[in-house]
């Protein structure tokens, strides 16, 4: 359990112990009234696992498939191999038929350990003119 949830259960359960009211209860949760009599409803129903998401442990819809993120990583180490990651999603697409977005390409191939081999210039610093000849003293 969080420390937050851990202490919506000290609060509810002394709620229970009816130690405090509904209202000061809500107010150290930091929550409205009806919100606290929502939760202590449902924590009375299914107890103190009623306080965690529901959607914990559980992977996103728009999560990229494990067998994609296999297939590119193998595709960049073989036949791609060399091709910088913009270059590579837009030919994964037109020949593959793989539709990924850059960003999610980079950081696919990030974690797999493969960089991206563009060369960056060093910075071009300026170039001073030469010093005007100056007088004698």
């Amino acid at each position: 359990m969080t420390p937050k949830e851990q202490s919506r259960l000290r609060v509810l359960n002394s709620l229970a112990e009816e130690h405090m009211t509904l209202d000061q209860a809500a107010e150290l949760m930091g929550i409205t009234s009806r919100h606290a009599r929502r939760i202590l409803a449902t924590y009375r129903q299914h107890g103190a696992s009623a306080l965690a998401h529901g959607h914990r442990g559980r992977r996103p819809v728009n999560t990229t498939p494990e067998a994609l993120i296999a297939d590119v990583a193998h595709l960049a180490r073989t036949g791609y191999a060399g091709v910088k990651h913009t270059h590579l999603a837009e030919l994964l697409a037109e020949r593959e038929g793989i539709h990924i977005g850059r960003t999610t390409l980079r950081r696919v191939l990030l974690d797999a350990g493969l960089s991206s081999p563009r060369r960056r210039r060093p910075p071009k610093h300026r170039v001073r003119r030469q010093r005007m000849p100056g007088r004698e003293c």
